[in-house]
This record gives structure tokens, sequence and C-alpha cells, in this order.
């Protein structure tokens, strides 16, 4: 069952057939903090609907399993996710709930997004796994205030009140201004989430991630997850079929 569940959150990144890789140019590290979030928001992607496929690399316990994975997203929408060559394992995602079907096992589940949250030891939501898609920050940063210093060509930003539940750090790089990582942790719960954007690329003139890196930590367990995407395409005509067979068995996570 977890397989299941890593399939459908290891979809995080993005290449392509047109597309090409963006290499960090002069760096601009004058910018103020309002001026840094400001130019960050200007690169975010609009687009309609993107397709594409996804090789997904998972180590856990010093063991490997490596999947592929389609993907199609509606902005703000929806987006499906089906296991390939053959869909064993449909998932669809929106606003109000997280589901998925195994033809394997014929069961079901559909429900919220606790038990994703669990598994990455961070709240998500539709939105926030969406940013993690596009590259951009979890949280929206013109919704806080923060500080931030340089340290070797990056920008480093934190809040300047940490929440109480988790502190938050995030890079971003100085010539696009995209996100380069994202961390989260909880030390109260020996938690912590880092997400890495190791490249970026130009698909139609839309900065998207190309290969991310993810950890999640608990206590001493850790979990990694590697994506490289072989294939995108922006702003086609895309189905989203999905539908649980009535004698599916719904089970509980």
């Amino acid at each position: 069952m977890k397989t299941c569940l890593y399939i459908c959150l290891s979809v995080l990144a993005f290449s392509c057939k047109t597309s090409k890789t963006i290499s960090e140019g002069e760096a601009n590290l004058n910018l103020s903090t309002k001026q840094l979030i400001k130019e960050n928001t200007k690169q975010k992607p609009n687009f309609k609907t993107l397709a594409a496929r996804v090789k997904i690399d998972i180590v856990e316990k010093n063991k490997e399993k490596s999947y592929t994975v389609n993907i199609r997203l509606q902005k703000d929408e929806k987006i499906l996710l089906l296991s390939t060559p053959i869909s064993v394992v449909k998932a669809l995602i929106t606003p109000e709930k997280f589901s998925f079907y195994n033809k394997l096992d014929n069961t079901y589940f559909e429900g919220d997004y606790s038990y994703l949250s669990d598994l990455l030891g961070t709240e998500l939501d539709f939105q926030k796994i969406q940013n993690l898609l596009l590259g951009e920050a979890l949280y929206n940063l013109r919704d806080d205030s923060y500080k931030m210093y340089v340290d070797n060509q990056t920008y480093v930003l934190q809040p300047k009140k940490q929440r109480e539940l988790f502190e938050l750090f995030l890079l971003l790089e100085s010539t696009y201004f995209k996100v380069k990582s994202q961390q989260i942790s909880q030390s109260s719960t020996s938690r912590h989430l880092q997400i890495d954007y190791l490249s970026h690329q130009d698909v139609d003139k839309q900065i998207l991630p190309e290969r991310i890196k993810i950890i999640a930590v608990e206590e001493n367990e850790e979990m990694q997850i590697h994506l490289e995407y072989k294939g995108v395409s922006l702003n086609e005509a895309l189905r989203f079929p999905f539908k649980i067979p009535s004698d599916y068995k719904e089970i509980e996570l």
C-alpha cells in the first residue's frame, strides 16, 4: 500500500523533449527582501494544463525502487497520476480530496490529506502539492515577513518570527530567483522535510523544475525521493478519466 502512496506523492519535477536546461548566469545579489519576493512572484509559471512523464527513484531503509508515472495537471483544479506502462494505479488530487485505486488488488482510498501529511511530516493540501510540482514555495511568501541574507551566491529567506509548530527556511537562486531548496523542521517530533530543486529548465518560456531531490526524516528513519521528468507539454487539451469501480474494497489509512 505504501507503494501506491509513494507513486502518488513522488511526481514533483519536470523535464521536456523541447525544454532547455537553465544554467545560472550573472547573479544579482543587491535586492531587498521585498524586491526578492517580488522577483520570485514574477517567475511563477503561467499555463492552463501540463502533461509529463517522470522517472521516480525512492530510497528507504537501504532499499531502492524505481517507477515511471504520467501526470496530467489542470492548474488550480486537479492532478491525475497514472502508473506506466499499464495504468495499474490511478490517483486523482483535487482541492477537496485525495483518491486512488489499485487494479492489482481491487482496492481504493478516498479521503483528506491527513495520511499524506503524516507520511512526509508536514501539513499538505492541494495548493502545497501543486506548488511542489511547479517549484514554488509551499507557503506564500507574501503572507509573512521575512529576513534575508546572502550565502554562497544564494539568497536565504526565513520568517522574522518562526511558527510555533515548525521552522521554515528557503534558498532562492540569484539569477532567476527560483526556489533552490525549502526546508521544514519540527524539533518536537524530530521531523525534517527538505525539497531541493537540483536544476531548472525553460519549457515554452516557463521556468520549471527539471530534477528534484526530496528528503523526509523522522527520528532515525529517512526516505529519499529522486525525480527526473522525461517529457512535458503545456496547454494541450487533456482528459482526466477517473472512476473508482463499484466492486472495489475501500481501505483505511
